[in-house]
């Protein structure tokens, strides 16, 4: 079992066909997406890097495969869809000419959703082995990224992200299972990802910290880090920032000859000006004036 696998555009090499749709090109991300028609073919599969999800869009077959060292049997027919978790080989088979729909969703985004669902640090998602359901949000999901790729319209990122966290949060409910990092704990951010934040904002004080940035740094979403951070952090991240700045702003001041404006670049601030009006407003003087003092 190889631990990162191949990616989706490589898997060709291992089960030939011919590519009828592909999200190469898109700037999407946490998803992919390619189209094929198969032949009848009996192939190994390696390691994928993420998961997939196939929808069967023509053609009826017996189709069998090896996962996990066990062979399952079905009949699939279009509007059916398979599963497969990443990281583990595969064996498949099938009788009868096919054309199937690939979505490949990563592990990143899948962990980002499932952190964000369950609200507690994951250790590790896998899907179950599931070659046959017919779930209408599946294939409904998988069809309509398919229509974005051909269709490329207005907003198709925006769309398409979407739909894989609908696709995500559908497979932790129904097809998954879940290893989390540590127990339960009561409102606020987990604390491996209070002291990921915490470490972050204070070797970073001197770049843009923006929401989306820091919910990057976190793994998590914006929405998730605005509701839980003031609880983890006493303040709402734009004044949490703030504050380190003024206080990293304050002991450069009283322990260095850095000039204001090189303290304010370091710091965060804008300019000069703006370390002055936050630092007179935050501490009852003016930076030049908090130095004067501490020379006394």
């Amino acid at each position: 079992m190889r631990t990162e696998g191949i990616r989706a555009e490589e898997l060709p090499r291992w089960v030939p066909g011919e590519v009828m749709l592909a999200s190469d090109r898109m700037n999407w991300q946490g998803v992919k997406l390619r189209a094929y028609r198969y032949d009848p073919l009996d192939v190994e599969v390696p390691a994928l890097q993420d998961f997939m999800l196939v929808a069967y869009r023509k053609g009826p077959t017996q189709m069998e495969r090896r996962f996990d060292g066990r062979w399952r049997h079905e009949d699939l027919i279009p509007g059916d869809v398979s599963l497969l978790t990443r990281s583990t080989r595969s064996h498949w088979h099938w009788t009868a000419d096919i054309e199937v729909v690939h979505v490949y969703l990563t592990a990143q985004l899948m962990q980002q959703v499932c952190e964000e669902v369950f609200e507690r640090p994951v250790a590790a998602v896998q899907l179950r082995d599931i070659l046959k359901t017919r779930d209408p949000v599946l294939f409904t999901g998988v069809m309509n990224i398919a229509h974005e790729v051909a269709a490329g319209e207005l907003g198709g990122s925006l769309y398409v992200d979407a739909v894989a966290r609908q696709l995500c949060i559908h497979a932790l409910r129904h097809y998954s299972n879940v290893r989390f990092r540590e127990p339960p704990r009561g409102p606020g951010l987990a604390r491996p990802i209070e002291r990921r934040l915490r470490d972050y904002i204070e070797a970073n004080l001197g770049e843009l910290l923006t929401v989306n940035r820091l919910a990057a740094i976190a793994g998590i979403s914006a929405h998730c880090l605005l509701r839980h951070f003031k609880t983890s952090f006493g303040a709402p991240p734009h004044s949490y920032v703030l504050a380190r700045r003024l206080a990293r702003a304050r002991t450069l001041l009283a322990e260095t000859a850095m000039s204001p404006g090189a303290i304010a670049a370091h710091t965060g601030f804008a300019d000069q000006s703006h370390l002055t009006r936050m630092f007179k407003r935050r501490f009852g003087s003016t930076p030049c004036a908090f130095r004067a003092e501490q020379s006394r």
